[in-house]
C-alpha cells in the first residue's frame, strides 16, 4: 500500500464531505474542502494522479483533461478494485484496463468530440486496495497557445475554471511543477499566488526529478514562490513499468542519486505525497466542518423562511377571494399609513414613499410659485390706468368703478389659472406612483392578478384626477366672480399703503423719476406726468386694493387646494380604492379576474419548487454532517 498507516478517522471525514459533494451542497453557495490539482500543460499532472490511484489516465498530445475530473479514491480491503464514472445522472462501470477509454468517452459526452473544455465535472470512483483515502479535482493543464481544433480563448476558459476552483479558502491547491522549468515562470504558480499569497494552502509536487536533478535541492529549499505547505519531489512512471516497480525505482533513485539523495527523505516519493495529502485534507475538513454545519443551518433556516413567505397554493374560489381581499386590505392599510398618517416605517430608506412629507413639499412649492412676482413688469400703474379709462362712465368723478377692479382681478386670475391645475395633476401623478409601488409590494406573489389590480388602480386615479381638475378650475373661477373677504388683513394692508397716495402724487407732479414703494422697491414714475391727478389717485388706489386683496386670493386658493387634497386623499384610501378594485375584479357570478389566482404563476411555482429542493438537500446535508461533527467534537 502507498500509505502504510491508516487513520480510521480520515475515512468518515472524507465520506461526509463526499456525501455533501454528491448532494450538490456547493450549489447552495457552501464551499467544501477540496484538493485541487493544477499545473501547466505537460507538467506531469496525470502521472502523479496515476501513481496515487494506481490506474492509467488518458494520455496524448495537447490537453488530456478537458473537464474537471473529481477523483474519489477509497481504500478497500477487497483485492478486486471497483471503478466507475458518474456524470449527470449516468453511472458507467469500468475496469483498470478500460478506464482511460471510459474517461475519454465520458469527456466527449460532456465537452464534445473536439478539443474544447467544459466546467461540467466528471467523477471517477476508485475503490482499491492500497490507495490513499483522498478526493481530488484534476483540472485541465494550462496552455496559452491554442492548437488545432482548440478555441481561440482556450487560455481564458481554462484559467477561469482554475480560478473558480482555487479561489475558495477551503480549497487545498496541489500545484504540479516540472523540475525541468524555472518555478517562477510557471503559470500555475502565478494563479495560485493570486488567491493564496502566503501559500498557506498550497502544496507543490515536483515531477520529473530524474530528468533535471541539478539544482533541484536549491529550488525546493530556497522556496522563491511561497509554497507554504512544502514540496514533495517524485519520479514519474516510465514506459511499461508497473506501479510497484515505479515506486521501487523512485525509492532507489532518491537513495542513490548523487544529487537527489541529498534531498530530505521526508519530502520525496509518492508515498510521502499521499501521506501529506491525507493529513492536510483531514486537517482542513476537521477545521471547516463546524463552519459548514453553521452555513448549512443558516441556509436551511433562510430557505424555510422564504418558502413560508410564499403564498399558499389556492385550490378554490373561496380561498382566492379571501386572499384577494387580504391583498386589498393590506394595500389599503399601507396607503392609510403612508398617505394619511405619515408613517413611513414600511419604506424607511425610500424618501419618495414618505408621502405626507413629499405632498407638503409639493404644496409649499406650489404656494411659492403662486406668490412669486412676474418676471416681466409693465410700467407702473399703466395697466390700471388703461382699465380705468375703458371702465369710465357718466357719473361723479371721485368713484372708482367696481368693474375696473373686477377686470384687473380677472386678468390676474387668468394669468395664474394653469398653475393650480398643473399642481393637482402633479399631485395625482405622484399618488399613482405610490399606489403602484404599494400594490406591487402586496401582490408580488400573484403576478397573474397584479397587472389587473394596477390597471384598475390607474383607472381610478385617472378618474379622480379628472374630477379634481374640474374642482380646481371651479375654485379658481370663483375668484373672478366677486371680490369678497372677511379677512381683516385686507383693510389693514389697504389703510397702511393708501396713506402713501398723497406723497406719490406729489412726487409725480414734482418731476421725480422714481418712487420707493413698500414691498416693491423703487419704481419709475416719470411716464405718469402726463396724466391728471384724479386718474393717478384712482390708479394708485386700485393698485393698493388689488395687491392687498391678491395676497388673500392666493392664500385662499392654496388653503382650498390643501383641504381638498386632504379630503380626496382620505376618500381614496377609506372608500374609493377598495370599492373600485372589488367592483373591477370580482364577478359575483364567477369567472372574474380573482379566479386567476388559482392558477399559480410559473415564476412562483418555479421558486417554490426550487426552495423545496434546496430545503430537502440542506436537510440531508445537515443529517450527513451532524453525526460526524458530534463524533469529532
Amino acid at each position: 500500500p502507498i500509505v502504510s498507516s491508516y487513520n480510521d478517522r480520515i475515512r468518515p471525514l472524507l465520506d461526509t464531505v463526499d456525501r455533501l459533494r454528491n448532494l450538490n451542497v456547493m450549489r447552495e453557495g457552501i464551499q467544501l474542502p477540496t484538493i485541487v490539482v493544477v499545473g501547466d500543460q505537460s507538467s506531469g499532472k496525470s502521472s502523479v494522479l496515476e501513481s496515487l490511484a494506481g490506474i492509467s489516465l488518458p494520455r496524448g498530445q495537447g490537453i488530456c483533461t478537458r473537464v474537471p475530473l473529481v477523483m474519489r479514491l477509497q481504500r478497500s480491503p477487497n483485492p478486486e478494485p471497483e471503478i466507475w464514472l458518474e456524470f449527470g445522472d449516468k453511472r458507467v462501470d469500468t475496469d483498470e484496463e478500460h478506464i482511460a477509454e471510459s474517461i475519454c468517452s465520458a469527456t466527449e459526452a460532456i465537452a464534445g468530440s473536439g478539443k474544447g473544455v467544459s466546467d461540467t465535472p466528471l467523477t471517477l470512483h476508485v475503490k482499491k486496495f492500497g490507495v490513499p483515502d483522498l478526493t481530488m479535482v484534476d483540472l485541465p493543464g494550462i496552455t496559452r497557445v491554442p492548437v488545432n481544433g482548440q478555441p481561440e480563448n482556450i487560455y481564458e476558459q481554462i484559467s477561469g475554471m482554475i480560478m473558480k476552483y482555487i479561489q475558495p479558502q477551503e480549497s487545498i491547491i496541489l500545484n504540479v511543477l516540472s523540475a525541468t522549468v524555472d518555478f517562477t515562470t510557471c503559470e500555475s504558480i502565478r494563479m495560485s499566488r493570486q488567491v493564496d499569497k502566503t501559500g498557506e494552502r498550497t502544496l507543490a509536487v515536483v515531477t520529473k526529478a530524474d530528468m533535471a536533478p541539478e539544482g533541484l535541492l536549491q529550488k525546493v529549499t530556497a522556496d522563491d514562490v511561497n509554497i507554504g505547505l512544502g514540496y514533495v519531489c517524485v519520479r514519474n512512471r516510465v514506459g511499461e513499468e508497473t506501479y510497484q516497480e515505479a515506486r521501487m525505482q523512485e525509492e532507489l533513485l532518491f537513495k542513490t542519486h548523487p544529487l537527489l539523495s541529498m534531498i530530505d527523505h521526508d519530502i520525496v516519493g509518492i508515498p510521502v505525497l499521499a501521506q501529506k495529502l491525507i493529513q492536510i485534507q483531514a486537517t482542513m475538513i476537521a477545521r471547516c466542518l463546524p463552519d459548514i454545519v453553521q452555513k448549512i443551518k443558516e441556509k436551511l433556516d433562510n430557505s424555510i423562511l422564504e418558502l413560508n413567505k410564499l403564498p399558499m397554493v389556492i385550490t378554490s374560489t373561496g380561498e382566492a377571494l379571501m386572499t384577494f381581499m387580504n391583498i386589498i386590505g393590506s394595500t389599503k392599510e399601507s396607503l392609510l399609513r403612508i398617505l394619511i398618517q405619515g408613517d413611513f416605517t414600511e419604506f424607511p430608506d425610500d424618501q419618495s414613499m414618505h408621502s405626507t412629507a413629499r405632498l407638503a413639499d409639493l404644496l409649499s412649492q406650489f404656494s411659492d410659485n403662486l406668490e412669486a412676482k412676474p418676471e416681466t413688469v409693465t410700467e407702473f400703474l399703466m395697466f390700471e390706468i388703461k382699465v380705468l379709462e375703458e371702465c369710465k362712465c357718466i357719473g361723479l368723478p371721485n368713484f372708482i368703478p367696481r368693474s375696473a377692479f373686477l377686470a384687473i382681478l380677472s386678468h390676474r386670475v387668468d394669468e395664474m389659472h394653469t398653475k393650480p391645475v398643473e399642481f393637482i395633476k402633479k399631485i395625482w401623478d405622484y399618488i399613482e406612483i405610490v399606489l403602484s409601488s404599494v400594490i406591487t409590494k402586496y401582490s408580488e406573489n400573484f403576478p397573474q392578478i397584479q397587472s389587473s389590480i394596477k390597471r384598475v388602480g390607474r383607472n381610478l386615479i385617472c378618474k379622480i384626477k379628472e374630477i379634481s381638475v374640474s374642482r380646481v378650475i371651479e375654485i379658481v373661477e370663483m375668484e373672478k366672480l366677486t371680490d369678497y373677504t372677511c379677512n381683516p388683513e385686507y383693510m389693514t394692508v389697504y389703510t397702511t399703503k393708501i396713506a402713501n397716495q398723497g406723497s406719490f402724487i406729489s412726487r409725480v407732479q414734482d418731476g421725480y423719476l422714481t418712487y420707493s414703494l413698500s414691498g416693491v422697491g423703487n419704481v419709475e414714475i416719470s411716464h405718469l406726468r402726463k396724466y391728471d391727478a384724479q386718474l393717478l389717485r384712482q390708479a394708485f388706489d386700485i393698485n393698493v386694493r388689488i395687491n392687498a386683496y391678491w395676497t388673500i386670493v392666493v392664500r385662499r386658493i392654496v388653503d382650498n387646494l390643501a383641504l381638498y387634497l386632504q379630503f380626496s386623499g382620505k376618500n381614496l384610501v377609506n372608500s374609493q380604492f377598495q370599492k373600485e378594485i372589488v367592483a373591477g375584479l370580482v364577478n359575483p357570478r364567477g369567472g372574474g379576474e380573482v379566479e386567476k389566482m388559482m392558477e399559480e404563476s410559473p415564476s412562483v411555482a418555479s421558486k417554490r419548487e426550487k426552495l423545496k429542493n434546496s430545503i430537502k438537500l440542506l436537510k440531508e446535508s445537515k443529517d450527513a454532517v451532524a453525526a460526524i461533527v458530534d463524533q469529532n467534537s
